[in-house]
């Protein structure tokens, strides 16, 4: 009988597998809204009420379970995003096939339907930009629906309030004058906050969520404020980011919007001093540091709104670039990473609904073995590289951002030409964490050509030298430690022994205890951008190859892309291991660069990732380049 009792409970797995939640699916449709005219600014406001609102009921009613499904992201090829995983997960034997689902009429009919989980409103000021993202922190923590103040008859804000939802906070007066107004004090130093609302809007957060540890510190969200309202063409339509509010909500983070730089004012309230946004957010990441002792890391969705804030697009002083490196510089230094939904494919939905997807606890990667290098001709007989070959590897990239990789598999991961060419698919295994079911899918679809390496910089984006005692900015004690036993379950789940690119920017170099970090959980490679104490391309580090990152090739052309990699290729003799990095590219690109060099040069070896490192050890090992560790 006792086969029988397993049986049966593997029986009653595969139907909770196959049907997650206890209750019908609720689905609520705003493709619509992907029509709206956004030089209307009537629509867009309902645009940007709706999606709010949304966002926040989502995160709250989600949080257990995964009931309330939306459909609205689409991306710049006008694939339905939401549609596509919906899909691909109702096929027969998959994780949403026996759901029953109903269809919401509205967001009101869906708000009614979960009145019970909900206990209220969260009202905000439209003349107030940052009291959205402040709304956002306290929806998650109160349960409370966002909405912005608007007393008109047909607003949002009315509809909810005739469904009988009380307003539980007030971020604006309830006559409609704001509760911020830029006269109040810069908490600690008792500065005047230079007539910014903003920073009062913020201040009164830190004083009423962060400081009492009323948040979830461990996350954050970095996502344009209501001036996105004011220049929304300046990206993509879907890119006021609030359907990427859901997940964070359902994890009680809080969420903020400010200037990393503290040499100007930020653009969006140039007559604050220029250090206030820097002061704000340095404030809040030494919060959750101190929450989180150390020990844990805080994981940042979002990535400066360049388009719109804090560069030179929006009058500042700084570059795109610099910008983003100044950003993971500063959370860095405050055992903080970003998951970086950059501009123009930021836009996510359904996080908090996908977070339930249950994933494999492994999820294993082949290896290699030197009696296979020699079998292919990379080793001669004494075990030594074949230097008459140049060997070649592209770092796939950049999937640091669950929403790339979310919106971009339909058209890059589902390309035919996957499979005939080796790639190195470099993919932040911490995104499991928000689409865990593009990652799940590229591991069970992905053909023997297809490798994964870790993403910049491990899981998660930081800058690894800002971890490094002594640490500037904050002064706390090393994070190294912290971040190898952050890195290390992601790395063991889904196999990874590889990091395909550490961005350093103005971070220090690596040095020997930073790499004994990398060593711990990436030992078959990293790829720094610089490598501290040597010019040379490479070195070992124990036994884990040390590459120095090289050149970016960007142009769409394969045949200039050729000539680009050539170029290198002539600058560089003498030393037979090549690393390029591309963005968005295709498989069939790959496959047409790949063709167009083994045209001009029968010599260069377009390599899988495991054979490229596993030969780069071994070159080093022996000294054939005069290498130390």
């Amino acid at each position: 009988m006792k086969h029988l009792f397993f049986l049966s409970l593997f029986i009653l797995r595969l139907s909770l597998l196959a049907c997650p939640a206890r209750e019908p699916i609720r689905i609520l449709d705003l493709r619509a809204f992907n029509q709206t005219d956004l030089t209307d600014s009537a629509a867009v406001l309902r645009l940007w009420d709706t999606m709010h609102a949304t966002a926040t009921l989502q995160g709250i009613v989600n949080r257990r379970s995964p009931r309330l499904y939306i459909r609205y992201v689409r991306n710049h090829l006008r694939q339905d995003i939401d549609d596509y995983w919906w899909q691909r997960y109702r096929r027969p034997g998959e994780w949403l096939a026996g759901a029953d689902t109903l269809e919401c009429a509205s967001l009101p009919d869906a708000v009614q339907a979960f009145r019970s989980d909900v206990r209220g409103l969260v009202v905000y000021d439209s003349r107030v930009a940052a009291t959205s993202n402040v709304a956002s922190t306290v929806a998650g923590v109160e349960d409370l629906v966002a909405v912005r103040y608007d007393p008109s008859p047909a607003s949002l804000y009315s509809q909810l309030r005739a469904l009988g939802l009380p307003v539980r906070c007030w971020l604006v007066n309830p006559d409609g004058s704001s509760l911020f107004t830029g006269k109040g004090l810069v908490a600690d130093t008792q500065r005047p906050s230079c007539n910014s609302a903003k920073a009062d809007a913020y201040l009164w957060m830190i004083e009423h969520y962060l400081k009492p540890g009323r948040c979830n510190t461990r996350y954050a969200a970095y996502y344009i404020d209501q001036f996105w309202r004011s220049r929304p063409t300046r990206a993509a339509s879907n890119h006021h980011q609030l359907t990427n509010h859901d997940f964070f909500v359902s994890r009680r983070a809080f969420f903020f919007d400010l200037s990393p730089w503290a040499d100007e004012p930020a653009t969006d309230m140039p007559a604050q001093a220029d250090t206030l946004d820097n002061y704000l957010l340095r404030t809040m990441l030494d919060l959750a540091w101190r929450q989180n002792r150390g020990r844990h890391f805080c994981y940042i969705g979002g990535f400066p709104s360049w388009a719109f804030k804090y560069t030179k697009h929006a009058g500042g002083r700084h570059e795109d670039v610099a910008t983003e490196w100044e950003f993971s510089r500063i959370i860095s230094a405050y055992n903080a990473f970003k998951d970086a939904d950059a501009i123009n494919l930021g836009a996510l939905a359904n996080a908090s609904f996908w977070q339930h997807f249950p994933l494999r606890r492994h999820y294993p990667q082949r290896r290699v073995t030197r009696r296979e290098l020699r079998r292919r001709g990379y080793l001669t007989g004494d075990g030594r590289v074949n230097t008459d070959k140049k060997y070649m590897l592209f770092y796939v990239g950049d999937y640091d951002a669950s929403s790339w990789v979310a919106q971009t598999t339909p058209w890059l991961w589902d390309d035919p030409a996957r499979g005939s060419v080796p790639l190195m698919w470099s993919v932040s295994p911490v995104l499991a964490e928000r689409v865990p079911m593009v990652l799940h899918n590229y591991r069970v679809t992905a053909s023997p050509g297809d490798y994964f390496a870790a993403a910049d910089n491990g899981a998660g984006y930081l800058m690894p030298g800002m971890l490094q005692e002594p640490r500037a900015l904050s002064g706390y004690p090393d994070g190294l430690k912290a971040w190898a036993r952050h890195c290390r379950r992601y790395f063991r789940q889904w196999g990874l022994t590889v990091t395909g690119f550490v961005i350093d920017g103005e971070a220090p170099a690596l040095n020997r205890r930073g790499l004994d970090c990398y060593a711990s959980f990436s030992p078959d490679g990293i790829v720094p951008q610089k490598i501290g104490g040597t010019d040379e391309p490479a070195i070992l580090h124990g036994r884990m190859p040390v590459l120095r990152a090289d050149w970016n090739i960007v142009d769409p052309d394969p045949a200039r892309a050729a000539d680009a990699v050539m170029e290198r290729l002539a600058l560089r003799r003498g030393f037979p291991f090549h690393w390029f990095r591309a963005i968005l590219k295709s498989p069939s690109w790959y496959r047409d660069v790949r063709d167009e060099l083994l045209r001009r040069d029968p010599a260069i070896e377009w390599l899988d990732a495991p054979a490229y490192f596993e030969l780069l050890r071994i070159y080093l090992e022996n000294g054939q380049h005069g290498a130390t560790g």
